[in-house]
């Protein structure tokens, strides 16, 4: 198998970090084809890192979903994909993520806080430790699977992989038989109970002791009361608890919509949107439905009404948290903002170049975005007729922002002349180290004038 070099900037043929070449496999066709990476599994071995990290980096990097299969060690990405565009996207992932930001060697660990929302970087070759600096949409996926998870290691599930070997354990004389007992959290071994009696608290999932001959005779009785459902789900490990929620991301881009429409639905008919920590769940839910630049499309449903100008100051911070440098968040704000418009017209259509001045100096729209906007009339969100309308509602203020960007432009233009100038005289003046040559007629000049104020009788024949 073909091998690079795990850092591709560095053409050494000596170079020790070695990597397998990605191998893509295109299968299906019409909306169901997909990319199989072959040998990603092979390829994040090499780099150290789980191999779900570097394919849900290209479901980001390529806007499409993604899949995995732990017990086959399928890797997949939705769409066409070919190897070359894999490698150099894998390229990037390696730069953030595996290695050192002082030495560039990838002999580095990522250590992962769930509780604090945390990814630190620690490098085994020049000791460097610290946090990571890159702020990427597959963080929040990191952060809800540290690498000390490792599906792939305990099967299908969490606890599958934990009960064959202890199946296996029995198997091989040591131990004849397992009991389980997960309602306080706890697994006991060798059919002893938590508590020490015959039977475990509410009757959850618990073993009988079989005899010594390996023979399994175990009887299974699970309480599924409410108390114990809830008890069992607080109990669950943080793995276990990223698993239950990963089956959202085989969902329809629609229904992932509707999740987090009703999240936030119920934040604010609960008064909580002026909560810093509901704002931070936001940002995670809609990072993690893989929705976060048509989630303002979501907010901008709910959050406005007729009233969008005192609306628009209540929850700016909230509306900062997903257009903040995402051109692609504040494009899908503008079409929610057409919406909205369309919906009030009679109050809101005259006010058009007010709300766009009003987002425009909140930072919540940038001025590019809202050029890019003006110079197309689209039926995307409305109809023909009322986007032409809302266009033309907007065009003083956008011959506003353009005429301020010819002034800002122009005055940067004359402030560069100047400096050159200045740079000019400056360097003419710093090679000047010898006092300058008296000028002879100059000398001339300045003894006749001397002379006649001494009152002496020339004759300028003589000089």
């Amino acid at each position: 198998m073909a091998t690079v070099n795990v850092n591709r900037n560095v053409t050494d043929i000596f170079y020790r970090y070695k990597m397998p070449r990605i191998n893509a496999k295109v299968e299906g066709k019409g909306n169901g084809i997909k990319t199989v990476i072959v040998n990603m599994a092979e390829v994040a071995r090499a780099i150290g890192r789980p191999a779900t990290y570097p394919t849900k980096y290209f479901g980001c990097e390529l806007g499409a979903q993604t899949q995995f299969d732990h017990k086959n060690e399928r890797f997949i990405v939705n769409g066409s994909h070919d190897a070359t565009k894999l490698q150099d996207l894998l390229d990037g992932f390696i730069r953030k993520f595996v290695l050192c930001p002082e030495c560039d060697n990838p002999e580095t660990d990522l250590i992962v806080s769930s509780k604090k929302g945390t990814i630190s970087q620690g490098c085994k070759a020049c000791g460097f430790h610290g946090p990571l600096e890159v702020n990427h949409k597959v963080n929040t996926f990191i952060i809800k699977n540290p690498p000390n998870v490792n599906p792939a290691s305990q099967g299908a599930s969490l606890t599958e992989g934990k009960r064959s070997k202890r199946t296996k354990k029995g198997e091989n004389g040591d131990d004849s038989t397992v009991g389980l007992n997960t309602t306080n959290g706890g697994t006991t071994e060798n059919g002893a109970e938590a508590n020490g009696g015959d039977e475990s608290p509410n009757g959850s999932i618990a073993g009988n002791a079989g005899d010594q001959n390996g023979e399994d005779d175990v009887s299974w009785t699970v309480d599924t009361s409410e108390e114990a459902v809830r008890a069992r789900m607080q109990d669950l490990t943080d793995g276990a608890k990223n698993m239950t929620v990963s089956d959202d991301f085989d969902k329809s881009e629609k229904e992932r919509i509707n999740i987090f429409y009703e999240l936030v639905k119920r934040k604010r008919d609960a008064n909580e949107l002026d909560n810093v920590q509901v704002h931070k769940e936001l940002v995670t839910e809609a990072s993690r439905l893989d929705i976060q630049s048509k989630a303002t499309l979501v907010l901008v449903e709910l959050l406005f009404t007729a009233n969008i100008i005192q609306e628009a100051r209540k929850y700016r911070n909230l509306l900062l948290r997903f257009t903040h440098e995402d051109k692609k968040a504040q494009k899908y704000f503008i079409g929610g903002l057409e919406l909205t418009i369309a919906m009030h017209a009679e109050k809101l259509m005259d006010k058009v170049p007010g709300i766009l001045k009003l987002f425009y100096d909140s930072d919540v729209l940038d001025e590019k975005v809202i050029l890019d906007w003006s110079q197309k009339v689209s039926k995307k969100y409305v109809s023909k007729e009322v986007a032409a309308q809302i266009h033309e509602r907007a065009k003083p203020f956008v011959q506003w922002l353009q005429e301020a960007e010819e002034e800002e432009s122009s005055e940067e233009d004359d402030d560069s002349e100047v400096e050159i100038e200045y740079d000019d005289r400056a360097k003419v003046d710093s090679l000047r180290k010898e006092p300058a040559k008296p000028d002879p007629k100059k000398l001339a000049k300045a003894s006749l004038e001397e002379d006649d104020e001494d009152g002496e009788d020339l004759n300028i024949d003589d000089i």
